[in-house]
């Protein structure tokens, strides 16, 4: 099988095998000697690889023969492999067992089950990376760095990405419940999710007019095998089609594999320019130049949000730096390394990380993101979208879910003038006025069908161009550069 370079973050379609150690600290009550610990008065004993392997296979045999019950010789091999991974301290780096590395190949496909979002460990928590565009996440109002701390009511405390995707992947049709989180709300709340099979189209394109300009859009969803050759189909018909200007969408593109970003941008950036330098563990750098003759004749205006990661993020840093292009948006999420996946004889796999990619300028956006030229937002409600009403609400109460339908009824058009979760008088009137436009109870309460069709709306709302306020920004700065 083929090593394949991947800037990718863990995904929740990757099942993978759950280990861990316990242990009771506490008095001694094996051997008359235990072993004092290493208080930095000694130094620490060198030992040659030969010594090193037999310290491994004594270590091995004395659990085999002395623990208190049977073992199982490859569960005790893997669970050392697992934790040589672990103690690289990356949590871009795996190791997946051969059911695991089969799913993983898997998320990179076509198609495949599951909530459709992106896993990663930040700050120590087991977190949402990125929803994909119109997935189960992104309907259920998932949003990036959204800390899961329970998977169907079972703490995950202490628990690695892999042990996490395990639990959070599944069969279409099934449910999973997250607890969530998140930044600026004051309390966790559930989430429940249908997972489904996630159909992914790595390349879409639509058109719009703009003051007598055609502008064409190319959103890509993620970096598979095949976008490059998919991006480069659809940008064809978009130029016989006789576009003024291009806006390349990779918000909420978790990323993939590094030959798509780099094939993209053989298609898009200026003859000899880098499209990114990959940084060796041994120093050395290597850069991968644009084989695309001239530049193309039309203004380019890069998407971006804080759901583009890895390959967005080297498409988006090669736009702004080696095509001079603006990009609009937010900065992006932060993830400079670059994984290969590299299969055992068995079947099994080690994903570790590499290397590091710079930009064209020598940059690292690690831990950083990349900055748009053109800053812009979207509507607050587009940020609120995870609403959960597991009891009813009425005026008076106080919560931050209230605060979130505040922001979705604001963003429907229903006056309530305060989003801070106080159910007021004017936020009692709102929730009527809605009610009574979908033919519900109108009770003015907050509860479980109101609070239903409030998100369903809210994401039809979200899902329109006409209220895609980075979209709209983007398309008329590439209609003003056509203009110029």
């Amino acid at each position: 099988m083929k090593t394949k370079h991947l800037v990718w973050t863990v995904a929740v379609l990757a099942a993978v095998l759950v280990g861990g150690f316990f242990f009771i600290g506490g008095m001694n009550t094996g051997s008359p000697n235990p072993i004092q610990p290493n208080n930095g008065n000694e130094s620490v004993v060198e030992l040659s690889d030969d010594e090193l392997m037999d310290k491994f296979e004594r270590a091995l045999a004395t659990i085999e023969s002395e623990y208190v019950t049977e073992t199982d010789r490859q569960q005790l091999i893997e669970g050392a492999i697992n934790g040589m991974v672990e103690t690289l301290n990356d949590p871009f780096s795996d190791y997946m067992d051969v059911s695991s590395a089969t799913d993983f190949q898997q998320s990179l496909s076509s198609h495949f089950e599951g909530i459709g979002a992106e896993v990663g460990m930040i700050d120590g928590n087991v977190s949402i990376i990125s929803p994909m565009r119109e997935s189960p996440a992104e309907k259920a109002g998932l949003l990036p760095n959204d800390a899961i701390i329970a998977i169907d009511g079972e703490s995950i405390e202490g628990w690695s990405v892999n042990e996490a995707v395990a639990n959070i992947r599944g069969e279409g049709g099934t449910t999973v419940t997250l607890t969530i989180a998140r930044n600026g709300v004051k309390d966790p709340f559930d989430v429940k999710i249908e997972r489904d099979t996630i159909e992914v189209e790595s390349v879409r394109a639509d058109t719009f007019e703009q003051d007598g300009k055609k502008i064409g859009r190319l959103e890509i969803t993620s970096f598979s095998e095949d976008v490059g050759t998919q991006f480069e189909e659809q940008l064809q018909t978009l130029e016989e089609d006789g576009i003024d200007g291009l806006v390349i969408d990779v918000r909420g593109n978790p990323g993939g594999y590094l030959e798509g970003a780099t094939k993209i941008g053989d298609a898009i950036i200026p003859e000899g320019k880098p499209v990114v330098q990959i940084e060796h563990g041994n120093g050395e750098i290597d850069s991968y130049l644009s084989k695309m003759k001239g530049k193309k004749p039309y203004p380019v205006v890069g998407l971006i949000n804080e759901s583009s990661a890895s390959a967005s993020e080297i498409l988006a840093a090669a736009l702004k730096e080696s095509g001079d292009y603006d990009l609009v948006g937010e900065t992006t999420f932060g993830k400079g390394t670059v994984q290969k996946s590299i299969p055992m004889d068995d079947g099994s796999a080690l994903k570790i990380t590499t290397d590091r990619w710079l930009t064209a300028g020598g940059n690292t956006i690690d831990q950083e993101g990349v900055e748009p030229t053109v800053k812009q937002r979207q509507p607050d409600y587009f940020y609120a979208v995870a609403l959960t009403v597991e009891e009813t609400f009425v005026k008076d109460q106080v919560s931050d879910q209230i605060g979130n339908a505040q922001k979705m009824l604001t963003g429907l058009g229903f006056d309530v003038g305060r989003d801070d979760g106080y159910f007021d008088e004017k936020t009692e009137e709102a929730i009527i006025a809605f009610q009574q436009s979908h033919d519900l109870q109108a009770n003015g309460e907050l509860n479980e069908e109101t609070a239903g069709k409030l998100q369903e709306d809210i994401l039809s709302h979200i899902r329109d161009t006409a209220n895609d306020e980075q979209l709209k920004r983007a398309v008329e700065l590439a209609a003003e550069q056509a203009s110029q």
